[in-house]
């Protein structure tokens, strides 16, 4: 079985909006596109880049796919190192409102419910997926317990408003801590997996 790895830049108070640039998402009235860009630093910009070459495809949702396929295929020659993994892997989008064909390449647009055509690509016998931004459908995955591990780069910055990674459900959802670094902007670079029921107190 393959993993569902979910890969966000994050503030301190939760918020996940418009982390690359200005203009990314002003829904909502969000005044503070492009936060995250001032904490990247060599640690973090090398994880960016291995967590892309290592993943066997991406689940992204609608928004999110629609800001990369605008950028990646036509991205410059020097940042083809992320631009080729991004172009060429699979690539699977949760959308109500896309329909086939997708015009980025090796774009699917996943059929039905969202949750089970997620839970049958993790049944296939291929390399990790990762979700990169793409909150709705993050938020969608962790409520039916589809994410094996989240990645987590949190900035020192509150945001004071804006998109959240986590719903307000009421649901306990324990979580262990796999790996954590410190970077040297402040951020910290958390990896967590769904906490074992005996680990749970």
């Amino acid at each position: 079985m393959r993993r569902v790895i979910v890969n966000e830049w994050m503030s301190l108070d939760g918020v996940v909006q418009a982390p690359g640039a200005p203009d990314e998402d002003r829904s909502g009235g969000f005044e503070h596109g492009g936060w995250h860009q001032r904490y990247f630093d060599d640690l973090s910009r090398r994880q960016a880049l291995e967590t892309i070459i290592e993943a066997g495809g991406f689940l992204l949702g609608r928004r999110t796919y629609e800001v990369f396929a605008a950028y990646w295929p036509n991205a410059p020659e020097e940042e083809q190192v992320i631009a080729e993994p991004l172009n060429t892997k699979p690539k699977y989008v949760a959308s109500t409102t896309l329909s086939e064909p997708l015009e980025w390449q090796n774009s699917t647009l996943l059929e039905g419910d969202v949750a089970a055509a997620v839970a049958a690509l993790k049944r296939e016998d291929s390399d990790d997926l990762h979700v990169i931004g793409s909150t709705k459908l993050v938020q969608a995955l962790i409520e039916h317990d589809l994410v094996d591990e989240l990645r987590v780069m949190i900035d020192p910055v509150v945001l004071g408003g804006g998109k959240r990674l986590f719903s307000d459900d009421g649901a306990l959802r324990p979580l262990s801590l796999v790996d954590s670094q410190v970077t040297t902007t402040g951020a910290i670079m958390a990896s967590y997996a769904p906490a074992h029921a005996d680990l749970v107190p």
